[in-house]
């Protein structure tokens, strides 16, 4: 029967999961397989050399999917920053109906983005920036919760907090991320008051993954301790996987005086690529969650999609509804 939700509604997919738009991860591969089980997969924009590249990619996706799908623009400040508007001008041109953006100062971006009829979803890290998402005229809202991969922000507000704070003050459709990797956290999320949930690191261990097969045996292996915050000192904060790099970048921006130029050989992108790419654990940073401690196999994104929802199902259908009717509930 499936879950409805308005964001189901929104972009036109049968199921209220999204997958994450990661760096070197979000490619047509898995964002097609995502869209094809009824989900919403999402190719991430600069992982592509250049706004030509990411044309060709979209037009690769659509060779393997008519199904909904979107594109990642994070936006972040740098002395060499890419060229932004040229990547939007290729998502635009491309007819992509969806777009998830994401970092500083989106406004530009938005306010085109919806010029041309395209719903935007903007992904971040506390109420306060959600609402301000919201009077920017954005569609929907994904909110991160302190268990995330990625950047969760400073405040250190877990999802259990954020999701209900969000819902509160929202009136537009959110998605809830951080920690969700099976149906349990579907059931949750929706009872928190959001209207789906984002995965990521739950995604990178899925047959399609375009990355190496250690990688994916490490995130099954580790558990929920399996993370390292990066950058704290530095205003921001990072969580990768607990590995001998991330495990080295804490030690040294743990010695008096230690400046970023300290750590910056060790956390180039270019080197987690390799790490992600090879399967050299060692060789870079791998980013993932606190949901590791939740990931326990490596099935097709199909099967994955389906566990969830029909998971999800029963636990509002069996367990929760039994405890309403006064019927003996189940382990």
């Amino acid at each position: 029967m499936g879950i409805r939700t308005r964001f189901t509604d929104l972009c036109g997919i049968e199921h209220p999961i999204v997958q994450g738009g990661m760096m070197w991860v979000g490619r047509a591969e898995l964002a097609a397989a995502v869209s094809n089980a009824g989900g919403l997969g999402i190719l991430t924009a600069l992982t592509q050399p250049t706004p030509d590249d990411l044309r060709r990619e979209i037009d690769r996706c659509r060779t393997m999917t008519d199904k909904p799908f979107g594109v990642n623009l994070t936006i972040l400040p740098s002395v060499n920053p890419p060229p932004y508007a040229e990547y939007r001008r290729a998502i635009i041109d491309s007819g992509v109906k969806i777009v998830e953006t994401a970092g500083h100062k989106p406004q530009e971006h938005v306010d085109d983005f919806k010029a041309h009829g395209i719903i935007v979803v903007h992904k971040c890290t506390a109420v306060r920036h959600a609402l301000s998402a919201q009077r920017m005229g954005v569609d929907a809202i994904s909110i991160d919760g302190f268990e995330c991969a990625g950047h969760p922000g400073e405040d250190d507000i877990p999802g259990l907090i954020l999701i209900p704070a969000a819902a509160d003050k929202l009136t537009i459709p959110m998605i809830a991320s951080g920690g969700f990797g099976d149906g349990r956290g579907l059931a949750a999320a929706l009872a928190l008051g959001a209207d789906g949930i984002n995965m990521g690191t739950r995604f990178c261990a899925t047959v399609e993954a375009p990355i190496h097969d250690n990688v994916k045996q490490f995130l099954v292996e580790n558990d929920e301790r399996g993370t390292n915050l990066i950058f704290r000192k530095f205003h921001n904060t990072g969580r990768v996987a607990k590995n001998s790099v991330s495990d080295q970048v804490v030690e040294i921006s743990s010695r008096e005086g230690a400046v970023f130029q300290d750590i910056q050989p060790l956390v180039s992108g270019a080197k987690g690529r390799v790490a992600l790419e090879t399967g050299d654990l060692d060789a870079g940073l791998v980013w993932a969650g606190q949901v590791q401690g939740l990931i326990h196999d490596i099935p097709t994104c199909d099967a994955l999609v389906k566990r969830i929802v029909a998971d999800a199902e029963a636990i509002i259908r069996g367990r929760l509804s039994a405890m309403l009717s006064g019927e003996r509930v189940a382990a």
